[in-house]
């Protein structure tokens, strides 16, 4: 800071009560709590989440099983997480001078986030946390690993990446401020710390990861062709990573068209800013359209949006399918509902340029709160959909073609 809280911007009322560092701390915490409940409820209901990951399995059956473990880590991050909660706002009492001087304590609650992700723990598997940190690097650069190393929770992870896009666009945000002498990492968030090059750049590489991994699918597909001299009757050809691969990409738009809004001038592209609104609320439809699709006809196998023979097949409910974990089909049903609400509301999230007023900053934390609530349903369906694809076989009418271009019997990432 420059050492005069009045020639900062106004904080609002929300940053006095959690800023930004918290509330990025807060949001991650929440994801592996949500974590816990899903390997939690999909262990209790039959559906080994482990094996389909190839996650380590436990050696001995007085171990704690991987949903507890997940909850001990959650506690070990949470406690922390609201001791120094506490403490900040004992010591601030809302008072914008003393929040920014206090900025160590929420930075320093960041480093044990780190740490306690990193270091041993007496009560967490250390094969667990090797063979999660191995994960985390090989998709940190868009590795996906082979079906029998664990590719499903390659992408599980990946995808869940794309969720905390806007997170990580903000942790990146708080640590600029935190290292520059001219802001408060608790101050009002700049949000053209460092530049106007890095945020945007940042929240695209969750995107990036799952195009490379999308791509490295298909060439893979195209190899395995190549040495059989024919197109497998089980992968296709491998349109469907294409085509995955072009939800990742839409992406993009949202991103760079909303980075253009945010220039001083945006005059200067060629472009008045209403057409760079109009713009960037097409790409917004489209990265929602496109994502819910996926969502349901791909990543769960819902037949939505299929042919109405499909749709109306007696064998079972409307728009469903005929091999289904869960028994209530409301449970289908509302899940479709919630994804298409919330992914519109997270494409317009993907957007810098709405975080330019600080009375959203409290809008904006409830959207990337929503944000974890739907990447939790999502993976309840997603992992239910893949045992059933495991342990029955899709059916011919489990997989939905997108056109001509996609094989019905495409492998579905």
């Amino acid at each position: 800071m420059d050492g005069d809280p009045a020639v900062e911007p106004q904080l609002d009322g929300f940053s006095r009560i959690l800023p930004l560092p918290y509330r990025v701390a807060l949001i991650i915490v929440m994801g592996i709590w949500a974590w816990g409940l899903n390997l939690h409820y999909l262990s209790l209901i039959k559906i080994d989440v482990p094996s389909l990951i190839r996650y380590p399995s436990r050696s001995s059956p007085h171990h704690p099983t991987h949903h507890l473990s997940c909850y001990r880590i959650a506690t070990f991050l949470t406690i922390p997480l609201f001791l120094s909660l506490f403490l900040f706002w004992t010591l601030t009492n809302g008072s914008p001078k003393d929040i920014a001087a206090w900025e160590i304590l929420p930075n320093l609650y960041l480093l044990v986030l780190v740490v306690g992700f990193i270091v041993p723990l007496p009560f967490v598997s250390r094969n667990g946390r090797s063979r999660t940190l191995a994960i985390l690097k090989r998709i940190s650069i868009g590795g996906i690993a082979e079906a029998q190393d664990g590719k499903f929770g390659d992408i599980l992870l990946a995808d869940a990446l794309t969720s905390y896009a806007k997170v990580l666009g903000d942790l990146f945000i708080s640590l600029c401020m935190f290292f520059s002498s001219k802001h408060s990492s608790t101050g009002p968030p700049n949000r053209n710390c460092g530049g106007a090059f890095w945020v945007p750049f940042i929240i695209s590489i969750p995107s990036l990861i799952r195009l490379r991994q999308c791509l490295t699918e298909y060439f893979r597909v195209q190899k395995a062709n190549q040495r059989t001299g024919q197109i497998s009757p089980t992968t296709g050809w491998g349109g469907v990573h294409l085509a995955n691969a072009l939800k990742y990409s839409t992406a993009f738009p949202v991103i760079i068209l909303s980075a253009l809004q945010r220039s001083p001038e945006p005059s200067k592209f060629g472009m008045s800013e209403a057409t760079l609104f109009r713009l960037w609320l097409t790409a917004v439809f489209v990265n929602s359209g496109y994502s819910f699709y996926w969502d349901v006809t791909r990543d769960w196998d819902l037949h939505v949006f299929a042919s109405k023979k499909e749709r109306d097949n007696p064998d079972y409910p409307w728009g469903l399918r005929r091999h289904r974990w869960f028994h209530a089909k409301e449970f289908y049903y509302a899940a479709i509902f919630v994804d298409a609400m919330l992914r519109c509301t997270w494409s317009f999230k993907l957007s810098p340029h709405l975080d330019h007023f600080n009375d959203l900053e409290g809008g904006i934390f409830l959207m990337e709160a929503l944000e974890v609530l739907r990447r939790w349903i999502w993976i309840f369906f997603r992992v239910e959909c893949e045992w059933v694809r495991n342990h029955r076989g899709p059916s011919l009418d489990d997989n939905i073609m997108l056109g001509d271009m996609v094989n019905k019997y495409d492998e579905d990432d």
